[in-house]
């Protein structure tokens, strides 16, 4: 018995038509180009049924909203399929694949988003591929996770970036290594998988509504006034891009800014702004004044999760210090902590 998908399409390049003005979502189109695939129709594989999502979105436009209607829609046909595809564009998809993991609890099968850098209607395109690896993955391999897939890797959801505007292989996963190569044959690293969770057994969707959180990057002579405009109500919570393994200037005004809005409840979370490696506040003074000013620790979270996993805590109406408790504590394989923390 063959197999069954779910595809939700989204929007994105993936299944653009070129119009007089570039590339532009047009409704119905990439399902025709699907229909004349040959490869949809062998025997290997899985039946598909698609939804085409109104309107089309351009992934920029994306927000938690529409985060909340993929979860909603993944569950309500979730004993209905074997697994699920996300067609998306790619600007944002780091985003979404790191809020989804959060919001879809429980989940015993795969969930695999994807899109392309170039749409399925160019002869010489990546979306082929994409689409087609992303369905047999959906089929064939029970991965009770979120994951992106994209070129030649599977990544875990919430450990992805984008790292290139124009080449192929355009995420990575620069702290947690690949769940998955794809390649000659399609290789999952199973010690790497999340094991399926012995308490679910049903999906729960958990909405992402508060949006009082932001993302500040430090750069040499950051003014504090600019910092404390930022702090300000309503602000919940802060995801600071910081220097090196966490470091920041050593400024009393803007270290006088940060403790202010952490004692009246504000979240402030340290991730690095390099694109590997983990934040330790211990080892240099710039890093220990941060924390003596009530800032924790990130570790090697990438921004994207720390943003989604910031605004899931605040939805549950959480009190700042569970807030911060959770958010040192590894929820959904967003985070590892250095042995001994």
């Amino acid at each position: 018995m063959r197999k069954r998908v779910y595809i939700a399409y989204t929007g994105g390049t993936i299944g653009m038509q070129k119009a007089d003005r570039g590339y532009k979502p047009v409704p119905g189109y990439l399902q025709k180009m699907m229909s004349a695939l040959p490869e949809l129709k062998r025997s290997v594989m899985p039946r598909y049924d698609i939804r085409e999502y109104t309107p089309l979105l351009d992934s920029s436009n994306m927000t938690p909203d529409d985060w909340l209607k993929i979860a909603d829609d993944i569950a309500t046909r979730y004993d209905s399929y074997d697994g699920f595809v996300v067609l998306h564009g790619t600007d944002t998809m780091a985003y979404t694949s790191s809020a989804l993991p959060f919001m879809l609890q429980g989940i015993q099968k795969p969930v695999i988003i994807t899109g392309a850098q170039i749409p399925l209607c160019e002869v010489r395109n990546d979306a082929r591929e994409n689409l087609i690896t992303a369905i047999l993955i959906a089929a064939n391999f029970a991965i009770p996770e979120v994951c992106l897939c994209f070129g030649s890797k599977l990544l875990r959801g919430n450990r992805a970036v984008k790292v290139d505007a124009e080449g192929f292989d355009a995420f990575d996963s620069p702290n947690f290594p690949a769940l998955g190569t794809v390649g000659i044959e399609i290789k999952i690293n199973w010690e790497r998988v999340k094991s399926p969770s012995k308490k679910a057994r049903t999906v729960a969707v958990k909405p992402m509504r508060e949006s009082r959180v932001a993302v500040l990057r430090l750069f040499p002579g950051i003014p504090a006034d600019i910092v404390n405009n930022v702090l300000k109500s309503p602000l919940k919570g802060l995801v600071l891009e910081t220097y090196g393994i966490g470091n920041g200037p050593e400024d009393t005004a803007l270290l006088n800014a940060f403790k202010a809005a952490t004692d009246r409840g504000v979240v402030i979370v340290n991730c690095t702004q390099c694109f590997k490696g983990s934040v330790n506040m211990e080892d240099y003074a710039t890093g220990t004044a941060l924390a003596g000013t009530g800032v924790i620790s990130g570790y090697d979270m990438t921004v994207e999760a720390a943003l989604a996993k910031m605004a899931y805590l605040f939805s549950r109406n959480l009190s700042p210090e569970a807030i911060k408790e959770n958010m040192e504590i590894d929820l959904q394989g967003e985070l590892s902590k250095p042995a001994g923390e």
